[in-house]
């Protein structure tokens, strides 16, 4: 009889399945030059490419454990760093955030889920 009811509930556990809270983040040069040693910091751990060509995307999904804000690094064209400071995130958050570096300077997007103010 115990088995029965393991069974019966084996279809709702595949259905509803495991859900572990992620950030889905998306890095685009939108500039004419291309960007070298790339990062980006977020809270506990950092990600990044040695290079990243004009009008390419460079996507990174990843957990967030501790909080804190995210940070773009990466050298431009004229062997210069630049810096652009993120949003803060809050351990547990999830969903895009898409980094758009233009000529114009550096743009930060999130969902209204992404980014969770202490």
């Amino acid at each position: 009889m115990r088995q029965l009811r393991i069974l019966a509930l084996l279809p709702i556990l595949v259905i509803t399945g495991c859900h572990s809270p992620y950030v889905e983040a998306t890095v685009s040069n939108r500039t004419p030059q291309p960007m070298r040693l790339l990062e980006v910091d977020y809270p506990s751990a950092s990600f990044g490419t040695q290079s990243l060509a004009p009008g390419a995307d460079f996507h990174y999904r990843f957990k967030v454990l501790g909080s804190g804000n995210m940070k773009l690094i990466y050298t431009d064209a004229a062997q210069h760093e630049q810096k652009s400071d993120g949003p803060f995130l809050k351990e547990g958050a999830e969903g895009p955030v898409t980094i758009t570096v233009s000529p114009e300077g550096v743009h930060w997007q999130t969902s209204p889920g992404t980014t969770l103010h202490p």
